[in-house]
């Protein structure tokens, strides 16, 4: 790779990388669906890119996939380049590479995103080692400076996820990382928005590729937390592996998923793919409960972009109260059994919400303070930035209380966390 060179600002002898414009999503698919955290990281990449004042792009593979293409364009790029092509109906490290290199080399993207998925970080550790350039893998945080280093700043945990290091590469181009599902936002679909497509063709041939799929065989009993809408996640608060099944219950009822934190992971209550955190899975879902978690940060960091977060601890003073937009301080095995009763009565608390709407509050506050504290007794809800109580009747705590579980029905909120 030859490039220029240019003294910088402390003297030394810095490549110049003038030629290494725009910001590139390589678009992840399967049998024609592409992967949520390709949208995602179109939208995290429309805000790098804005902020470098270039191009967004995107990158689609596979056979069949002119949908996706068009789609790129509806998620926020600008242009799409298009490699569609019998070899690449299924994923196989050679020709995708093959082709991603083609467009790299030629189009020379300064910044490419993958997803951290099993294809995204086969793929790109590829495509680096072949560049050559920089990886720096499963990131939690993108940003960038502005001219003349234009540099991505790619923040990742270390060091036992005590702390975040963020890896510059200084001396290649294109800038690469992989970043998470769940982490970043997609942009709402615009139809509106319509991308140019550029047709790459795949010069590679089915008999030149070694490796062939024989059959695709979908794990089963495996839980998706990425693509949850509802999540309902439990910790070392629940005392032992038996108290899932309580979980699962509500879970079931509202449609959801059970998740979990390291400690109960850890302590083998629960597998590792129901963990939430760094080192399980990031998700971003409409309603999150957090029922026996005390909210260390390695467990926040994957859930803290939930849309709606509900807390149930005995520990007023839990740090998940700090995050979450709805707090309930008592004993989790009699409030979640009582969520779960109602929300099978009243088929999503239905009645609860009608009442609401129809001008009762104080009797939709009754109901849901009844449903939140079972038969131990009315349980305090506090709202985002409060103190906690572990007791009382307060106005306040009704109303967060209903709130709290309207939300559990709904999975809608009427204003945003402070």
């Amino acid at each position: 790779m030859a490039v220029a060179e240019e003294k910088n600002t402390a003297g030394e002898t810095a490549p110049d990388w003038s030629d290494y414009r725009g910001v590139m999503v390589v678009v992840e698919q399967r049998a024609g669906v592409a992967k949520a955290v390709s949208w995602q990281l179109l939208g995290e990449g429309r805000k790098l890119a804005d902020k470098l004042e270039t191009r967004l792009m995107a990158l689609v593979l596979g056979h069949d996939v002119e949908h996706l293409a068009k789609e790129a364009g509806y998620y926020g790029a600008d242009e799409v380049y298009l490699c569609d092509a019998p070899e690449l109906k299924d994923y196989r490290t050679r020709p995708y590479s093959r082709v991603c290199l083609k467009v790299i080399r030629e189009v020379k993207p300064e910044i490419v995103l993958f997803g951290a998925t099993g294809t995204g970080r086969d793929l790109a550790g590829a495509i680096a080692t072949h560049l050559p350039t920089g990886l720096t893998a499963d990131t939690t945080i993108l940003d960038v400076e502005p001219h003349p280093s234009r540099l991505l700043l790619a923040s990742r945990p270390a060091f036992s996820e005590k702390m975040m290091a963020t890896i510059l590469c200084k001396q290649y181009r294109p800038q690469m990382a992989t970043a998470r599902a769940g982490v970043f936002q997609a942009l709402p679909r615009d139809e509106s928005r319509q991308a140019p497509i550029i047709r790459v063709e795949n010069e590679m041939r089915e008999e030149d590729i070694a490796a062939r799929v024989l059959e695709f065989i979908g794990e089963t009993g495996r839980v998706n937390l990425e693509e949850a809408e509802i999540i309902v996640a439990g910790g070392r608060g629940l005392g032992g592996p038996e108290a899932f099944g309580m979980l699962k219950e509500l879970a079931d009822a509202l449609g959801g998923v059970v998740g979990a934190s390291r400690a109960a992971v850890d302590a083998g209550w629960i597998s590792h793919d129901h963990q939430v955190g760094q080192t399980g899975h990031t998700v971003r879902p409409r309603l999150y409960f957090a029922i026996g978690i005390s909210g260390a940060v390695q467990h926040t960091v994957g859930m803290s972009n939930s849309e709606v977060i509900v807390a149930i601890n005995r520990d007023p003073e839990a740090p998940i109260f700090q995050i979450a937009h709805y707090g309930i301080v008592g004993d989790l095995f009699k409030i979640v059994p009582a969520i779960t009763k109602a929300v099978k009565k009243k088929r999503g608390l239905s009645g609860i919400v009608d009442a609401a709407r129809a001008g009762e509050p104080d009797a939709a506050a009754a109901r849901a303070e009844t449903a939140a504290a079972g038969d131990g007794g009315p349980a305090e809800a506090a709202m985002p930035g409060e103190v906690p109580a572990a007791g009382g009747t307060g106005e306040g705590g009704k109303n967060a209380a209903a709130a709290a579980t309207e939300q559990a029905a709904t999975g809608t909120r009427e204003e945003e966390r402070g």
